[in-house]
């Protein structure tokens, strides 16, 4: 799921991010039984010899947690993806206090100074990562492509596997752009926009939410807009298309866990059009969601704030489990346009260490581990919880940085739209200034929604970190 990436190097932030983590009670330190089972090796298990394929890593530059290495080569007409995720159930005994503390945490979250991860740093950063020259475990997928990018075959085995470089976005952009990429770096662009091509055409939305960052100028902040290259695209095309391909392995299996949402209700569009409406974006009537999300440029702040906002349509997404056979009813993630699982980052997220065991179990026509049928009845709810969690961070971080590019700001007028009404009080809405791009609490009489109208800003608080509206406005 798209997340608000926010950095921040002012310190007085900082402070208030920490008191953020306790008021809203984010785990901490790991207990010491969890880092002693942290510390013991590798799991015996099946793994082939893959060590020969010449992996490579796409991340920012400073991670080191990582989940995925990819190889592309042509094979005929179209193309052979391998796709190596950590092996983590190497790693995390069944029943362990290891095991219990990932189901305790979740999720690693994510605050503009820091990260808190779901396992302890010595495996998500360490044993588990796989680093470049290091042997490590992992499920190795290869899924093959036609000339168009549709899939042919996938299947996906555990294997020993060494990645030979670690790369980031804007130094890949740079060699493909440059026409200076080796073949299967270059095969990244081709069979990414092969990718993004089938996703139009099943009606699918890769939403490209850039990074906000907030910076401290001549005492005053400024909230900026970073948008994500290309790359990133074609990167996150390879993570989809092995949900995908993870998610036909269960269906045809009959045991799984998928990644479900409904499509939005009218309700929640409409509310977009009015966020639309005050960024000055041009939504005809006749131009579907899918088709103006596909026009905008990460680049123009009102599209970038736009695009934040449509990560609503995405609140309804939840994990569906299954087994012996009964399919449920709603198999197909809306935006992804497809049925769709998460099992690429394993790391950094609970569920796909289980989504990982049962493709596996698919693919060698053997039995799922009793453990993960044992977690079964449990993940939804805690993936859902840890969502909340997860959910609540964001919010809180956002408020806490829209309130201090506000802060010094109390009394000024801006441009802005009423975007939103509470239903049981007409006098309390939500304003989106046009710039910058910040969303608050307004309270007035006769307020209509899509109005537009000058506010003034009456609080800007960032110093109590978990209190609603920080930022409100009255009309000017």
């Amino acid at each position: 799921m798209p997340r608000r990436r926010i950095r921040v190097t002012d310190i007085p932030l900082r402070t208030a991010f920490a008191a953020l983590r306790t008021e809203l009670d984010v785990p901490s330190d790991f207990p010491p039984e969890v880092l002693s089972e942290a510390e013991r090796p590798l799991r015996p298990g099946a793994h082939v010899d893959a060590t020969d394929i010449p992996l490579f890593t796409i991340d920012p530059p400073a991670s080191t947690d990582l989940d995925q290495a990819m190889h592309l080569s042509r094979r005929g007409t179209g193309y052979r993806l391998r796709y190596a995720i950590a092996d983590v159930a190497a790693f995390v005994a069944p029943g362990s206090a290891l095991d219990a503390e990932t189901h305790r945490r979740v999720l690693t979250l994510y605050f503009p100074d820091t990260r808190v991860p779901l396992h302890p740093p010595l495996l998500s950063e360490g044993a588990a990562s796989l680093l470049p020259d290091q042997v490590r475990p992992a499920a190795l997928w290869t899924i093959d492509l036609d000339a168009e990018g549709r899939t042919t075959a996938a299947e996906v085995r555990r294997a020993l596997v060494r990645s030979r470089a670690k790369l980031d976005y804007e130094s890949v952009q740079r060699e493909i752009d440059a026409g200076t990429a080796e073949e299967p770096l270059e095969l990244l662009r081709v069979v990414g926009e092969l990718r993004e091509r089938l996703e139009v055409e099943r009606g699918g939305i890769s939403l490209r939410v850039p990074e906000q960052e907030i910076v401290e100028r001549n005492g005053t902040y400024e909230l900026m807009y970073r948008a994500g290259l290309p790359a990133d695209g074609w990167n996150a095309q390879i993570s989809l298309l092995t949900g995908m391909a993870a998610a036909e392995l269960m269906l045809a299996h009959g045991t799984g866990v998928l990644r479900t949402l409904p499509a939005a209700p009218d309700g929640a569009v409409g509310r977009l059009r009015r966020t639309a409406t005050a960024l000055h974006i041009d939504w005809p009537h006749h131009v579907s969601y899918a088709a103006l999300i596909r026009s905008l440029d990460p680049a123009t702040p009102s599209h970038a704030a736009f695009l934040q906002e449509c990560t609503t349509l995405l609140r309804g997404a939840g994990y569906t489990v299954f087994r012996d056979g009964a399919v449920p009813s709603l198999t197909t993630h809306a935006a992804v346009a497809a049925p769709y699982a998460h099992c690429t980052a394993p790391l950094r997220r609970l569920v796909d260490r289980y989504a990982s065991e049962i493709c596996l179990a698919a693919v060698a026509g053997a039995p799922v581990p009793e453990w993960v049928l044992a977690a079964f009845d449990a993940l939804p709810r805690e993936m859902s919880e840890g969502g909340r969690r997860a959910a609540a961070v964001e919010r809180a971080c956002v408020d806490l940085v829209e309130a201090a590019v506000l802060k010094d700001r109390v009394g000024e007028v801006f441009d802005g739209c009423v975007v939103d009404l509470d239903e049981h009080r007409p006098t309390v809405g939500t304003v989106q200034l046009e710039t910058p791009a910040v969303i608050g609490r307004i309270d007035g009489e006769g307020l209509s929604l899509g109005e537009r109208l000058r506010v003034k800003v009456v609080e800007s608080d960032p110093s109590t970190p978990a209190s609603p509206a920080k930022v409100r406005f009255a009309p000017a």
